[in-house]
């Protein structure tokens, strides 16, 4: 027990150990202090193996049936979700202090900075080991106010806006956690996961917000939670704080791609039973993470600057973790969430590197010509569309016979499949544009590519599925409660399986120099969109003029009160 509460203190102790002591030793502080941060991420490694030998453990610091000591129920609930996520924050807070020691060792307020990292570190391993939903609250609301400090460069006028407007649009989430957490107090009694979770399936509780509208307790909780997730996790609308906070130092900017911004998909999860008993939250979680990921993603790929394109790529990302959960893949969404940690982060911290060497040589990228003039693999087309189109049957085939999955009566399984296809289909499309390697080869790389990622989602299926959830009729739960309507989801899987094969169609006739015959407002149409998305859709702009119009009106108050008075 001592043991496992020594992991999320230890990289307090890094903090306190760069905070205390003189500016000729703090070079050596500042080495010194990357040991109790290693040490967290071999603690969060044990305590790994021994929550999944030996069970949850629950450490309480208070009496859950006495009201008077909730005003600081300070605790520690670690399960297999807990775990999982102590090792990915510690481990990229390590990599990410080990880096920043060189990188920021010139910066004057270096010792600031590093001890604002170890304390970010530490505030996150104490929220996703919470005892109960109030103290996660609590370090939800410390969490939020690090971002401001992370900031670093107060002094440079687009950083210190961008931290300020990154404080404000959280403030917003985190009102709508602090209600939801009000109301689930009030009408279940508890704020303990376990309890919460049993009252709230025992004891369904109808609430009347207006005459002859009705919600169930349960509901009104969770997107009152989901809110709060929506804000830290930079969903549609509320996601402009984000591009905005990338003015902070690199290695920021990759503990918080790695590890702040999956405290939305992180609260979901633990609150999977209760997201479980509303499925309409979880249709809204399923909208609005579709529409991050679509937008999102559109608007990465019309951003010129490499910080903000993977930005967005970010929100993308946590767009389609959120679908995730809506759709009642909470542990695909915790697979997803875990992969693209480690992969945001390597890839923010070699982005300074990218920006240095294109500072550099004003060229760089440089264009490969010769790969441009090489004429199209007929063989390689002929491979990936093939392939793309030989998945879905050969899955089905194999699911349906060998597996004797009832496909029909099943949508999370189709769910889980299809992802499988489109997630190989995407990796072999984005393959068949390099020119320059011999076509066998491509087609080669294509067939590895499949069985890879075929193997890497059947492992999320089956391995990590079993392990956060063990219990197989609380997963089919899940999905029976986020099913969508048999009309809506056979669309979705149509259209998206079509707009795959038609992007096949699409290389072929581009590599030949031929093009598909369009009306000519199409034309039109796709370059205002692309002013549009590269404009953010002005979203930033919508704001700027909300928050005047709020401003103006306030002004309009004060004088006259002050008139009156």
């Amino acid at each position: 027990m001592t043991f496992i509460i020594l992991v999320p203190l230890l990289p307090l102790l890094a903090a306190i150990i760069l905070a205390f002591g003189t500016r000729s030793s703090q070079t050596r502080r500042a080495k010194i202090a990357a040991y109790p941060i290693g040490a967290a991420f071999l603690g969060a490694l044990v305590t790994l193996w021994l929550i999944a030998t030996q069970g949850p453990l629950t450490i309480r610091f208070y009496d859950p049936s006495s009201l008077a000591m909730l005003a600081f129920p300070m605790g520690f609930y670690i399960d297999r979700l807990s775990a999982v996520m102590m090792v990915l924050i510690a481990g990229v807070g390590t990599i990410v202090y080990v880096y920043s020691v060189g990188y920021m060792y010139q910066d004057p307020n270096d010792r600031r900075y590093l001890a604002l990292i170890a304390l970010t570190t530490c505030v996150l391993l104490c929220m996703v080991s919470s005892a109960n939903l109030m103290m996660l609250f609590l370090f939800w609301q410390v969490l939020s106010y690090m971002l401001y400090l992370l900031a670093h460069n107060h002094a440079h006028t687009a950083t210190l806006e961008g931290a300020f407007r990154t404080f404000t649009l959280l403030r917003v989430g985190d009102v709508a956690f602090l209600f939801g957490l009000v109301l689930a107090h009030q009408l279940f009694g508890t704020l303990e996961f376990q309890a919460l979770f049993a009252k709230a399936a025992e004891s369904p509780v109808t609430l009347t917000p207006l005459p002859g509208i009705e919600i169930g307790g349960a509901t009104a909780v969770t997107l009152l939670l989901f809110i709060g997730a929506m804000s830290k996790s930079a969903q549609f609308p509320i996601h402009i704080w984000l591009p905005r906070s990338l003015y902070a130092p690199t290695p920021v900017t990759a503990l918080l791609h790695a590890g702040i911004i999956n405290a939305g998909g992180f609260l979901i999860n633990r609150l999977a039973p209760l997201y479980g008993l509303s499925p309409t939250t979880l249709h809204v979680a399923f909208v609005v993470g579709m529409l991050t990921a679509v937008l999102g993603a559109t608007m990465m790929l019309t951003q010129n600057d490499i910080k903000k394109t993977l930005g967005f790529s970010t929100i993308g990302q946590m767009g389609y973790m959120i679908m995730e959960c809506g759709l009642g893949a909470f542990s695909l969404a915790v697979f997803h969430l875990l992969a693209h940690g480690l992969f945001k982060a390597t890839v923010f911290l070699n982005c300074g590197n990218v920006i240095h060497k294109a500072r550099q040589e004003p060229e760089f990228p440089q264009t490969n010509h010769v790969a441009e003039k090489e004429e199209f693999s007929r063989l390689t087309w002929a491979t990936g569309f093939l392939t793309t189109l030989l998945i879905p049957l050969v899955i089905l085939l194999v699911s349906h016979g060998v597996l004797q999955i009832p496909l029909r009566d099943s949508q999370g399984t189709v769910i889980f499949l299809f992802f499988i296809w489109v997630t190989s289909s995407q990796a072999i499309l984005t393959l068949i544009r390099l020119r320059a390697v011999a076509s066998w080869k491509v087609s080669a790389a294509m067939l590895l590519i499949l069985l890879f990622v075929v193997f890497v989602y059947l492992f999320a299926v089956e391995s990590f599925t079993a392990f956060l959830y063990p219990n197989p009729e609380e997963v089919a739960s899940y999905f029976q409660a986020a099913a969508l309507p048999n009309w809506l989801f056979d669309g979705l899987i149509g259209g998206t399986a079509l707009i795959i094969i038609l992007g096949w169609f699409y290389i072929y006739a581009q590599a030949h120099g031929q093009t598909m015959w369009m009306p000519g407002w199409v034309q039109g149409l796709r370059i205002r969109l692309y002013v549009l998305f590269m404009n953010r859709l002005y979203v930033d702009e919508l704001y700027q003029a909300l928050g005047r119009g709020v401003m103006c009106v306030v002004h309009r108050i004060d004088k006259r009160d002050t008139r009156w008075s």
